[in-house]
């Protein structure tokens, strides 16, 4: 996703716009002389969302209640569902959608079969959006019947083979994953494509509506049971997903490792047809599933651990799969070598041939990559890898190298602050934080970075009170100027930051600051409506300044 909007969005936004103002002129003069030149800019110079020579998605940008209702009413004419991206230009899995999924000529093709919708999280009132679909982390996509009934939620993190399988289970079943999972309780039977809906509803992102977070591990439990008999594979996704979401926790019913299952399990890793169909769980619960099935320091685990990695290594090598995936493999072996070892550890223990290797993979990866998507997508991954294979100064060199070329390069400066601070360099890492702040683009991605860097500011630099309190002013005088602020992430955000400067103020050490940034929050609350609900979440911030 690139850096400004893609040429679709720009132009929808413009008719909007041009329409609006063709009524309202005095209204919109301002806004339109202001918004023009950076989006004709964007029309010229910006791909498609998903863009191919063989076609697009013929995406429609979804800033407000209303892009939305004329989203639906096109659905129902046509009969069709609808499919809604909600992503950020920055965000790394949604750049990997980008580069992946989106430019797939069979997705493409099957666009033709819904309404596709793309909420950009820093267009105008799109963080309100998020509040009314309870979308909150990017990427989110769900399908939705015309009726706005949800049917279900899109796993981003698997391959995008299996996406478009679930999206084609959901699309052929027609009922809603809330539904199939009343019918599962209810003892019904389930047809293989309901099953899979089940299975690869993305549970992590919908926002506690169905199932808070804390269930997860007994409902994938309690699921894996349920379809056992029916559909094995099924089950097997399931009770993995379960072992990996419990982490040990004895209290999830169902979740026992004995001998069997011990070996099951073993039997699964070594066989390459078992391991690729349960690819994604495998990957990024590895860590989590090798410590759970075997002990610390016995025959068992390492036994395990050479099976894992031969596994593991077998698909990175997969020319067939998309950088980011193979990426995510070498990820996952460099967690299964430092699996003993502390999780703080700066310079792990870990083979110098897995270090070369890992070198040498990002290397090539960094110099075959010619697609910004795709960059945004494996770059930050990549660099975050090196760091875990205690790499730091090759992480540091990567991110640096890929400043120029990233499409976003605000979260490759938050990553070189991230690895200065781990390392005890907090001049520097301070130093990367505020550049980060300072460049990032687009009213909800400023305050989550204005966040990042009032937190680091207060950790590392607490003395410096004439700093922190015109950061933070600054930042709560550009969320007064945000209609969406008090919304969605853009209000956790602020919570953070007042929660933050609660703790900054502990004993009232910084009383007077606080109590300034205080009364500055008070005024932009009282100039909210009291019928909008953003009128309650900032009063909510104004309290969380308040706690110590």
């Amino acid at each position: 996703m690139s850096a400004s909007f893609p040429w679709v969005r720009h132009f929808t936004i413009m008719q909007t716009l041009f329409l609006r103002f063709s009524t309202t002129i005095a209204t919109h003069l301002s806004e339109l002389g202001r918004l023009i030149p950076a989006l004709l800019l964007a029309v010229l110079v910006t791909p498609a969302l998903g863009s191919t020579g063989k076609g697009e998605v013929a995406w429609r940008a979804a800033a407000n209640d209303a892009d939305i209702g004329r989203a639906f009413a096109v659905a129902k004419t046509e009969s069709k569902p609808v499919l809604l991206y909600w992503g950020a230009s920055w965000c790394p899995p949604c750049n990997k959608l980008k580069a992946t999924l989106f430019n797939r000529q069979d997705f493409i093709t099957q666009s033709s079969s819904f309404v596709a919708v793309n909420i950009d999280g820093d267009l105008p009132s799109a963080q309100k959006l998020g509040t009314r679909f309870k979308v909150s982390g990017y990427p989110t996509m769900i399908l939705f019947n015309n009726n706005g009934v949800e049917l279900t939620r899109l796993p981003g993190e698997v391959e995008p083979e299996q996406i478009m399988a679930a999206l084609n289970f959901a699309m052929a079943g027609g009922r809603s994953a809330e539904a199939l999972l009343a019918d599962m309780r209810a003892g019904k039977t389930l047809s293989a494509k309901e099953w899979r809906t089940l299975a690869f509803y993305s549970w992590e992102t919908g926002d506690g509506q169905i199932v808070s977070p804390d269930a997860l591990p007994q409902l994938y439990s309690d699921m894996a049971a349920a379809s056992v008999a029916a559909e094995p594979d099924v089950a097997e996704r399931l009770w993995l997903k379960a072992v990996a979401a419990s982490d040990g926790k004895k209290e999830v019913k169902g979740v026992v490792i004995d001998d069997a299952r011990r070996e099951r399990f073993f039997t699964l890793v070594r066989d390459p047809a078992q391991f690729r169909r349960q690819t994604d769980v495998l990957v990024f619960g590895a860590r989590e599933l090798a410590s759970v099935m075997t002990q610390a320091n016995t025959e068992a685990r390492t036994n395990l651990l050479i099976a894992y990695d031969t596994a593991l290594a077998r698909l990175q090598n997969d020319p067939a799969l998309a950088r980011a995936d193979r990426l995510s493999c070498l990820a996952a072996r460099v967690e299964l070598a430092r699996i003993d070892q502390a999780e703080t550890a700066m310079t792990p223990s870990i083979p110098p041939a897995l270090q070369q290797e890992v070198r040498d993979v990002i290397g090539q990866f960094d110099k075959d990559i010619t697609n910004g998507y795709e960059r945004q997508a494996v770059i930050p991954e990549a660099a975050f890898v090196l760091g875990r294979a205690g790499l730091w100064q090759a992480s540091d060199d990567l991110l640096k190298a890929n400043l120029a070329k990233s499409i976003s390069p605000y979260y490759l400066m938050s990553s070189l602050g991230s690895n200065a601070r781990k390392q005890g360099r907090n001049e520097e890492a301070l130093e990367w934080y505020g550049k980060a702040w300072a460049q990032s683009k687009g009213p909800a991605t400023r305050l989550q970075w204005g966040s990042s860097y009032i937190n680091v500011l207060v950790d590392l630099a607490p003395n410096d009170e004439q700093k922190i309190t015109a950061t933070a002013s600054k930042i709560f005088a550009e969320a007064e100027q945000d209609r969406g602020a008090f919304h969605q992430r853009s209000a956790r955000s602020l919570k953070r930051i007042a929660e933050k400067l609660a703790l900054w103020n502990t004993a009232d050490a910084h009383e007077a600051e606080v109590a300034k940034l205080t009364k500055q929050l008070e005024t932009i609350c009282k100039k909210l409506p009291e019928a909008d609900p953003q009128r309650k979440n900032c009063s909510d911030v104004v309290v969380a300044a308040r706690k110590t």
